[in-house]
């Protein structure tokens, strides 16, 4: 098992696991439908263990093995969807251009995250659907990891009965 641990202190910790089994793809996925997806950069990073000044923020990472992390963009049109799906790593997401609404997988009310221009959103990993709920384009930049090798998406079906679009 590879490991990725993201501890942000004030107020909030985050932990990530990386489990080398990946995503598994579940029957009747929703696709993507609207959304274009632009690789800015990929890249394999050797295991890291990294701490900022605890003056600062007291930001922690830790791979305990080589991670993939790829950059890119994501494209919205209006009434986009990204489809149901997770990552095996955690994902930051910050939003460009627009407005993207986000929705987790797990949440059994379907309560929406609103996610507009230079605020950022990080996915829990037990997936997720983003949205253009607007008339205007919206696009985001995401940092996405995973174990080396493995995809960096995968595809789920739509959870029910909570979410019903």
């Amino acid at each position: 098992m590879k490991g990725l641990l993201l501890a942000a202190s004030r107020t909030v910790t985050v932990v990530v696991g990386v489990i080398s089994l990946g995503v598994v793809t579940m029957a009747r996925a929703e696709p993507a439908k609207g959304v274009t997806p632009n690789v800015i950069g990929r890249a394999t990073f050797d295991a890291f263990n990294l701490q900022s000044d605890p003056r600062a923020m007291e930001f922690s990472a830790q791979a305990k093995g080589p991670v993939d992390i790829v950059v890119r963009t994501h494209d919205y049109a209006p009434g986009s969807s990204t489809g149901w799906h997770a990552h095996p790593g955690p994902v930051f997401i910050e939003v460009i251009e627009g407005q993207v609404t986000f929705y987790e997988r797990d949440d059994p009310t379907c309560t929406p995250k609103v996610v507009s221009k230079g605020q950022g959103y990080v996915d829990t990993g037990k997936g997720h659907l983003g949205r253009n709920e607007t008339g205007a384009a919206a696009k985001d930049v995401s940092v996405i990891l995973a174990p080396v090798g493995q995809s960096f998406r995968g595809e789920l079906e739509a959870p029910a009965p909570q979410c019903k679009f």
